[in-house]
């Protein structure tokens, strides 16, 4: 069915048909405020785990990596033995003292190679040792993140299947009721609905103040809006004004 023209309406009926849109997405709204932040919290938690997750990978290939090291150096003190072996045989066959000598230099070099070796293995276990200290910090604060997780998605995961089909019904209501609010209007309400946390977009005169901001509204403007003949906003916050016999005959 076609949408019907704002020119069928009264004023009456476009300040009703605000009253219900407002009415049920406060509905809505109140079942967010029961949420309140377990959704950024699930977000925020499931963040902080594949951070975790991605740290300890980093650093479990940081300790292969240093292993990988120890390996090589231990690989090098041998090879540096065999050459010791070599030379130590061959001294027993030079023919002068020059060889010898130089064969010696050698023997001295891989020696301080096999001391430089072992100095840097010793350094490598130390890094290991550091790296496994974080790598157990980093599994001791995921799994913190991850029994958090499991507890923020009980509870959202528990007001969700409560307020499921009540969420699903309003919003259906909200659609239906929208399709009776002309475009211009329904822009303006969504706008106001968004400038404000408590999403009120518009409201009733309460001790001759705007029930939003709780200015001040005049007398003329009370019985202007009391008449229902025109669309009136507050000056100070722009909500829409209605008078409270209107608003509390409205029902959803």
């Amino acid at each position: 069915m076609a949408k019907a023209k704002s020119k069928e309406f009264s004023v009456e009926d476009k300040i009703v048909a605000l009253l219900k849109l407002q009415k049920i997405d406060s509905k809505l709204d109140e079942i967010a405020i029961l949420r309140g932040e377990l959704p950024m919290e699930v977000n925020d938690l499931e963040d902080d785990i594949e951070g975790l997750n991605t740290r300890k990978t980093n650093i479990e290939a940081e300790i292969q990596g240093v292993e990988n090291f120890i390996v090589e150096k231990k690989q090098a003190i041998k090879d540096s033995e065999a050459l010791i072996k070599k030379y130590e045989t061959q001294q027993d066959n030079v023919k002068n003292n020059r060889e010898f000598e130089a064969i010696s230099k050698e023997v001295e070099h891989q020696e301080l190679e096999i001391q430089y070796s072992k100095k840097q293995i010793r350094d490598a276990e130390v890094k290991i040792k550091q790296k496994e200290e974080k790598k157990k910090q980093t599994q001791k604060s995921l799994k913190a993140r991850k029994e958090d997780l499991k507890v923020k998605k009980v509870e959202l995961e528990k007001i969700i299947s409560e307020t499921a089909e009540e969420e699903k019904k309003l919003e259906d209501r909200s659609e239906k009721a929208k399709k009776k609010v002309e475009d211009r209007l329904l822009l303006a309400y969504d706008k106001i609905r968004r400038t404000y946390r408590n999403g009120l977009a518009i409201v009733s005169i309460e001790r001759e103040s705007c029930g939003g901001c709780f200015n001040a509204v005049p007398p003329q403007v009370q019985a202007e809006i009391r008449q229902r003949k025109k669309i009136i906003a507050c000056e100070n916050c722009g909500r829409i004004l209605t008078d409270p016999s209107l608003e509390e005959s409205v029902k959803i």
